[in-house]
């Protein structure tokens, strides 16, 4: 079976940041790849200052060139919206793979929010990297003292397909500070610049190969006889 890390996130936009986790994140576990899923809507964020997610799909495609990962919004496919649906989806869908969640710290200290976040951490091994100023938080959080009772030492991090879920390995990765926070700061439209415009019908999902937008058949006019 191919063993395949999950990054998710808004990527509003992709960044270095991204791109470095994923490079360290799939030395330490032994992936094959990575599918990073460009959520249509994060309901833990305000839509306010999101680009639209062609711009977002077009952003990782940028970020992940030249590396083993794929881009990909089948959340949007699918029709899931929370982590833990997409999760029991791409589990039925690809049985042929090994999944692991990859989050940042950032994301582990607000875990307790997710929707079924006890049910997502049964499902697949968890795979948490540091983000400045967030490891603290993340391990006074709520989710962590139920989720302590699974840490598993991250010398035996290439070994995560073989644990039983629920398991967490703390990856003790060198941090990146790129935030998409901090480049929408210095840039509030990094989307509409001209360097960042694209073709909606070259954009294909990296898992389905579908068109991310595909063409729409013109509509038959109907003409009525007399």
């Amino acid at each position: 079976m191919r063993k395949i890390g999950l990054l998710g996130g808004s990527f509003n936009p992709a960044h270095r940041g991204h791109r470095q986790i994923s490079v360290r994140a799939m030395k330490a576990l032994g992936l094959d790849e990575i599918w990073w899923l460009v959520s249509p809507g994060n309901p833990l964020k305000e839509a306010a200052g999101m680009a639209p997610l062609p711009a977002r799909f077009r952003s990782a495609r940028q970020a992940a060139r030249g590396l083993p990962i794929r881009v990909t919004a089948i959340e949007r496919e699918l029709g899931t919206v929370y982590t833990v649906d997409t999760l029991a989806a791409l589990t039925l869908r690809f049985p042929d793979r090994r999944f692991v969640w990859l989050m940042g710290a950032d994301n582990l200290a607000q875990f307790h929010r997710w929707r079924d976040w006890r049910r997502i951490a049964a499902t697949v091994p968890i795979a948490v990297v540091a983000r400045p100023g967030y490891d603290g938080s993340a391990h006074r959080a709520p989710a962590m003292g139920w989720l302590r009772g699974f840490v598993r030492p991250a010398s035996q991090a290439r070994q995560w397909t073989k644990w039983r879920t629920p398991a967490l390995v703390l990856l003790n990765l060198p941090p990146d500070p790129t935030s998409a926070t901090g480049i929408r700061a210095a840039d509030p439209d990094w989307h509409q610049s001209p360097a960042r415009q694209f073709n909606l019908m070259a954009l294909r999902d990296g898992v389905t190969r579908r068109p991310l937008f595909p063409r729409r058949p013109f509509a038959r006019t109907r003409t009525r006889s007399t």
